[in-house]
């Protein structure tokens, strides 16, 4: 019989042996040697794997072995994505052997699980804090128990992997957990497996399984793989859920017909986006916990004042400097005439292009392209005075007005190498940048290649607001700088604030924000305090373009977890997982910057609960893996060999580096409960009505309701005009504002006749140049070529100007216009079977409005009330309706007493209004005929009748 032998390695070291391990690019040990030589042995290697590496990578490794099964599979809940690697293997040779198992996962991905079965023995890991991780380990290792030990030091890692030695016959079982939240770049969310079996699998399946409550906007999976597995992977896209299946045949994983290498080597990307309802963004509730994701849209971008500063040192030579050119001339390209920038190129010295800020006129960047391509690399690296010129340019711009307030100021930084001239020191480097940068200024910094400290620009953006990248060096760089840049190209906000009530919450994630770009996303998390809370609010205040938001949205507290319940491929504890996730990759990146070493004592601290808690290998923490039935795994140790020169495991567990955690302090904004103005009229197709008195409004098809305060009476009319005819309802030249009002048709005729209804209402401030156009699915307000669009998805409010605009969710919009006009839009939604079949809008303005004297329009017009006089009161046809005779402007009409319905209050219902009603679309009432106040545009004025 032969005896049976385990040899296990999980990273780090087993039994008495010394084995290396992968940390930031380089093999460490426990060894007596200097590492030079492990570096001329060959078994040193850069933290990225090469393309040629990559090729040679396999999941599975080891000779006269049968993979059995290659399993992926994903579930993405919320933009939260828990990966499970499987592979089942034997060791089907006749000796002993090393199985390798091998992961590549996402850099800011966490493990969180391993477990091996081996032979029906099984290892469980175990996440611990690293110093009792290893003693532990170490403790087995001297009782003689099987035990291993998973861990990590560096953010920047990519690869797990583990060896595991078996006699033949040998059946072993690897299973990998990972998480990670998905961020949104571009628009788009992408998640990526590797998919590198190495070799032919009879059963190779990739599962992704994508739930979004709000809904699913698309679904790619582009053919990274390659051509001949397009067809093999099949979507299934739902409005809420997809499924992504990739099973491929044996047969179809072979290169040829005959041959028995797999083809099967490479990504396997799934892209998706999400349905967003509104700017308000996302709450949702799950498990105690909460997550708020804000990514609007449909805003004007901010200006941007920019200086690019760009290595020109002797190692930037050849390809590096070829692909930065490109780059940096299709970056300059793409500024827009309100941006401004200039240049800095450095080596040992330091020049600038032009010494301050200019405008990105075309004239300008033509001469700046020109510059570009005119650079020689040459020298050495300079990255001190280079930096803090550009910080100087910024300042003395912003000093001289140049600036924009509302616009949005960053540097550029792309470098290949460490600083070798001036200040030298990288902390110092830190420190200098740090003390003359201003908090409206940010540093983002780019690393190409290999041999730049890629942790010290990561740690010098995340100290000035901004971000780094690494830019790898090859045919691609100009492409991926391109994307770079094109991800904070598009500024839409600025200073952005995400509230929550205080009394709910507690433990929020970083809730302010210094930008956000188009595509991207901002996601806050948190705790909910234990209380009989049914919904939550969340409350965000940012500035756009001329313009300063709050915005307000709720959840349900019960919702989400019973929709959970009911999904059969969500992960149930995805708020729980994220929230720690966000938590601990700001602890890391909070601690990477703390000044004292007591500061970073306690975050280490709180790293280490939180990841020991929910379970994530961080670089402070390590996975202990034990087996679960010692007795038989200590025989199997006790057996396995005493010399070996198998077991090399190394891990890549990245963390996605963040900005630091800050205190939420809440104050209930005073708009969260806006309450409608004083109306002057309410038109709804054409009808108007007062808020909260008697007003002028306009409601249904088209009725108005006129009030006359002086004899306290209200005169109805309705037009009967047609659809796509636009009404002149206000038109003031001396405070330059016009209301107007397009009507749409009923989906229905009507007794022969189309019934009509406003569609849109477009209030107009000519002195402020802004025009806010209200329609039935959205609210856009546009201000020069600024253009911002918002839907009634969402609570809001809007200073722009002297103008104030109020959004009240699915209800109504409130405009004041320098605290003196003031008009409500109410939103008239209609259900299937309802005979209008066409959503519509009400106008109410308040008696007291400050139009000048020469105010006029249907509703206008009736700011200086008229003499009425109604007499001759009699019945009518309708005994339910008097009749009489009323005398204004020096016509008698004949007139109806009847009701119409002002909805300010009940929407559904309405509320009466007791009128005298004009016939004939108002004539004798209004001035002229109803067809002058036909105008051809939204913003035209009525000039004469």
């Amino acid at each position: 019989m032969k005896p049976a032998f385990l040899f296990l390695c999980v990273l780090l070291f087993c039994q008495s042996w010394a084995f290396e391990f992968v940390i930031d690019g380089e093999w460490e040990s426990e060894m007596s040697g200097p590492l030079d030589q492990y570096k001329e042995s060959g078994r040193y290697r850069r933290n990225i794997l090469t393309s040629e590496e990559e090729e040679d990578f396999e999941a599975i490794q080891g000779n006269d072995i049968t993979v059995k099964s290659y399993k992926v599979e994903s579930r993405i809940t919320s933009r939260f994505a828990h990966t499970i690697v499987k592979s089942s293997v034997v060791n089907s040779g006749s000796n002993a052997q090393s199985i390798g198992f091998n992961v590549q996962i996402p850099k800011q991905a966490f493990i969180n699980n391993f477990t091996m079965n081996v032979n029906g023995i099984t290892f469980v890991g175990s996440v611990k804090e690293k110093t009792v991780a290893r003693n532990l380990y170490a403790q087995a290792r001297a009782r003689g128990k099987a035990a291993g030990i998973v861990r990590t030091n560096s953010q920047a890692m990519e690869t797990f992997k583990t060896e595991v030695h078996v006699p033949p016959g040998s059946k072993v079982e690897f299973e990998l957990h990972y998480q990670e939240m998905l961020q949104r770049k571009l628009g788009i969310y992408q998640h990526t497996l590797h998919i590198q079996p190495g070799r032919l699998v009879p059963q190779l399946q990739v599962d992704v399984y994508i739930f979004e409550p709000k809904g699913i906007k698309f679904v790619t999976v582009p053919n990274t793989l390659g051509e001949q597995f397009s067809e093999l992977t099949k979507v299934t896209h739902t409005k809420d859920k997809a499924h992504v299946v990739f099973k491929p045949t044996l047969q179809q994983q072979r290169k040829c017909a005959n041959c028995t290498e797999s083809s099967v080597d490479g990504f396997f990307t799934v892209k998706y986006d999400v349905e967003r309802e509104s700017n308000a963004g996302e709450l949702q509730v799950s498990d105690g916990h909460f997550v708020q994701f804000f990514a609007p849209s449909n805003l004007s971008p901010l200006s941007k004042n920019i200086v690019f500063v760009i290595d020109v040192s002797g190692s930037m030579w050849g390809l590096k400097m070829k692909q930065t050119v490109e780059a940096m001339k299709a970056i300059l390209e793409d500024l827009s005439m309100d941006d401004y920038f200039s240049i800095i190129d450095f080596n040992h010295n330091v020049r600038c292009w032009s010494e301050d800020l200019v405008q990105a006129s075309s004239i300008q960047v033509d001469e700046a392209k020109k510059y570009i391509q005119s650079i020689k690399p040459n020298g050495g690296t300079n990255i001190n005075e280079a930096l803090l010129r550009a910080v100087q340019m910024l300042v003395r711009a912003s000093n001289h007005g140049v600036i924009d307030p509302r616009s949005v100021s960053m540097i550029i930084l792309v470098s290949d190498g460490d600083p070798t001239v001036g200040e030298i020191k990288l902390s110092t480097i830190q420190k200098n940048v740090k003390r003359v940068m201003r908090e409206e200024f940010s540093l983002f910094s780019l690393g190409i290649g290999f041999d730049v400290d890629f942790d010290f620009l990561e740690r010098i953006a995340m100290d000035n607001r901004g971000m780094a990248q690494r830019i790898y060096a090859n045919h691609d760089a100009s492409e991926q700088l391109k994307t770079f840049y094109s991800q904070v190209s598009s500024p839409l906000l600025r200073t952005i604030t995400i509230h929550f009530p205080e009394s709910a919450v507690s433990d929020v994630t970083q809730n302010r924000f210094d930008k956000f770009f188009s595509g991207s996303e901002l996601i806050v998390a948190g705790k909910l305090h234990p209380t009989d809370l049914t919904t939550l609010q969340s409350f965000t205040t940012a500035s756009a373009a001329n313009m300063d938001l709050n915005i307000q949205t709720e959840a349900d507290v019960q919702e989400m977890d019973s929709m959970l319940n009911t999904q059969q491929h969500s992960f149930p504890g995805f708020a729980r997982q994220m929230w720690a996730y966000i938590t601990v990759n700001q602890l890391l990146a909070e601690r990477s910057l703390a000044p004292t070493a007591n500061k970073k004592r306690k975050i280490t601290q709180r790293i280490v609960a939180l990841a020991v808690e929910h379970q994530f290998v961080t670089p402070l923490t390590a996975m202990l893996v034990e087996s679960q039935d010692q007795e038989n795994a200590e025989r199997l140790i006790a057996d396995s060999p005493k010399d070996s020169k198998h077991g090399c495991c190394s891990a890549t567990m990245p963390s996605s580096g963040s900005m630091s955690v800050q205190q939420v302090v809440f104050q209930n904004p005073p708009w969260v409960q806006p309450t409608p103005a004083p109306t002057l009229g309410e038109a709804t197709g054409t009808h108007q009505s007062i808020i909260p008195g008697r007003i002028n409004l306009v409601d249904n098809d088209p009725h108005f309701i006129i009030h006359l305060p002086k004899t306290n009476m209200d005169v109805c009319f309705n037009i009967d005009s047609k659809p796509g005819h636009i009404l002149n309802l206000i038109s003031d030249p001396g405070t330059e504002v016009t209301i107007n009002g397009k009507l749409v048709g009923s989906k229905k005729m009507k007794n022969n006749k189309i019934n009509t209804y406003f569609g849109t209402i477009s209030i107009y401030s000519k002195t402020d140049g802004v025009q806010v156009i209200v329609g039935t699915q959205r609210i856009n307000l546009m201000e020069g070529k600024n253009n911002h669009s918002f839907s009634w998805g969402e609570t809001a409010e809007l200073l722009l100007n002297r103008m104030k605009v109020v959004i009240v969710k699915e209800q109504q919009v409130s405009v004041t216009i320098d605290g003196g006009i003031s008009v409500m839009v109410l939103l008239h939604r209609v259900w299937k079977k309802h005979p209008v079949q066409v959503d519509f809008l009400g106008i109410y303005m308040p008696n007291d409005n400050k139009f000048s004297p020469q105010v006029h329009g249907l509703i206008g017009q009736f700011a200086q009330e008229p003499e009425v006089k109604v007499f001759a009161m009699h019945k009518g046809k309708d005994p339910k309706k008097k009749e009489a005779i009323m005398e204004v402007k020096g016509n008698k009409i004949a007139v109806t007493r009847g009701w119409q319905k002002d909805y300010r209050r009940d929407k559904k219902r309405g509320s009466d209004v007791y009128c005298w009603f004009v016939h004939n679309s108002g004539k004798g009432f209004i001035d002229g005929s109803y067809s002058s106040y036909i105008l051809p545009q939204l913003d035209s004025f009525l000039h004469s009748l």
